[in-house]
């Protein structure tokens, strides 16, 4: 992202952020993992030939990594939220780095204002 030198223009795009930053439907902060598997049956086809594969969620809970299968019929669902939480930290990291950069050329606005160099 580019960051005008104008504060007008950072003020801008802050604002324009901020206006953005409503969840569209639920975030989830997690890692979706594809795992492919044996199960213990034998004669099963995962044995010789292609493993069972599940979805699972992994993310960190009180410091510790969890995992949650999840079900085929809610997929599509998850990933839409892990992509939402994405769009909400991109929106996020923006802002922070537009209000730093505000900051910083407050002193710098205020002697121009002045009509110092």
């Amino acid at each position: 992202m580019k960051i005008p030198a104008r504060s007008s223009l950072i003020v801008q795009m802050i604002q324009s952020r901020v206006e953005q930053f409503v969840a569209r439907g639920p975030a989830l902060a997690a890692s979706l993992v594809e795992i492919a598997k044996h199960c213990g049956r034998e004669g099963c086809h995962c044995q010789t030939g292609s493993k069972h594969v599940g979805h699972y969620l992994t993310l960190k809970v009180a410091g510790k990594t969890k995992t949650v299968y999840v079900p085929l019929d809610l997929l599509e669902e998850v990933r839409a939220w892990i992509q939402e939480h994405k769009r909400l930290k991109q929106l996020a990291s923006e802002i922070s780095q537009l209000s730093i950069a505000r900051v910083r050329g407050y002193a710098q606005d205020q002697k121009r204002r002045r009509g110092r160099p």
